[in-house]
């Protein structure tokens, strides 16, 4: 794995082979981020915009907005070991101060008193997840999102989520098993 665009172009990034990571693969995040900056139908600006990480991994996707500009990631992981793995991701970078890290539960994070709102949110839950509706109600609970936000959900091709009652679909890509929607929070 590596960043494929910006300050850090072609830097590897580390990650733990692990039963339960799947890893995001650079042709699909590539289209994710040419997406948020080339789509009319999204309105956030990729170099202002503060994003959530959540089911952060080893912090791929996020390490890629920082290099494209992002002002501020916040990474959401429980496994002790990809949170190490994504401290060293930071520190190699040298981009550790514009990245907080939450280890725990989304769900955990997601309850707790939020100050900072996102202009990007990142949901990419392990693909047997059932939280994902969870989640998106928590998220819309606590109104961590600007006004002009996305939202953007890694799951399986198959995957039958009816996200459609929380959520206005812009736009739905699929890539392999993967698919990707974008997203806003109903108004």
């Amino acid at each position: 794995m590596r960043i494929i665009s910006g300050k850090f172009k072609g830097k590897p990034v580390l990650f733990v082979k692990k039963d339960t990571t799947r890893p995001l693969k650079d042709s699909v995040k590539e289209s994710i981020f040419n997406i948020i900056a080339h789509s009319n139908l999204i309105n956030v600006n990729l170099k202002k915009s503060t994003i959530l990480d959540l089911y952060s991994g080893t912090g791929s996707f996020g390490l890629e907005g920082l290099s494209r500009g992002s002002k501020k990631i916040t990474f959401v992981e429980k496994d002790v070991t990809l949170v190490e793995t994504l401290n060293k991701n930071l520190v190699a970078l040298s981009v550790k101060e514009k990245a907080t890290i939450f280890l725990g539960e989304v769900s955990n994070f997601l309850k707790k008193k939020q100050i900072e709102k996102f202009d990007i949110l990142f949901l990419d839950p392990p693909f047997i997840s059932e939280n994902l509706i969870k989640d998106l109600k928590l998220i819309r609970q606590s109104k961590i999102f600007n006004k002009n936000h996305v939202l953007i959900i890694h799951r399986e091709r198959k995957s039958n989520d009816n996200i459609n009652e929380i959520v206005n679909t812009i736009i739905v890509k699929t890539y392999g098993r993967s698919r990707i929607v974008f997203a806003k929070f109903l108004d």
